[in-house]
């Protein structure tokens, strides 16, 4: 998966289209990313025992679901423009990620 945590992405696809933010999470067995602020869904919690006196807060709750990973883009971090991914080998053999409309390296 080319697409790494702290990345900035824009949704392309889905309800979400055009939305920009950073990725919190990657999944790469599922080929899923989560992105901080983009397709929020709400679940009704109950309220739970902690193992203590005390119990979880119950009500609804609001959190980021995971995307499917074709459905985002790379934002460029030198052209602020959507981009997609490269992999090259660098002088000393190391794996590199490049912007493919710009080609200048993304730092990781």
């Amino acid at each position: 998966m080319r697409i790494k945590v702290n990345d900035e992405v824009e949704v392309i696809a889905g309800n979400d289209k055009g939305e920009r933010g950073k990725v919190m999470r990657v999944i790469p067995g599922k080929g899923r990313i989560v992105v901080h602020g983009v397709n929020l869904v709400k679940k009704h919690q109950k309220p739970q025992q902690t193992g203590g006196r005390s119990q979880a807060q119950g009500g609804i709750i609001e959190f980021e679901a995971p995307l499917d990973v074709s459905n985002v883009m790379l934002v460029c971090p030198h052209t602020g423009e959507l981009t997609r991914v490269g992999v090259r080998r660098d002088e000393n053999g190391r794996r590199v990620r490049f912007s493919k409309k710009s080609g200048q390296d993304i730092e990781d």
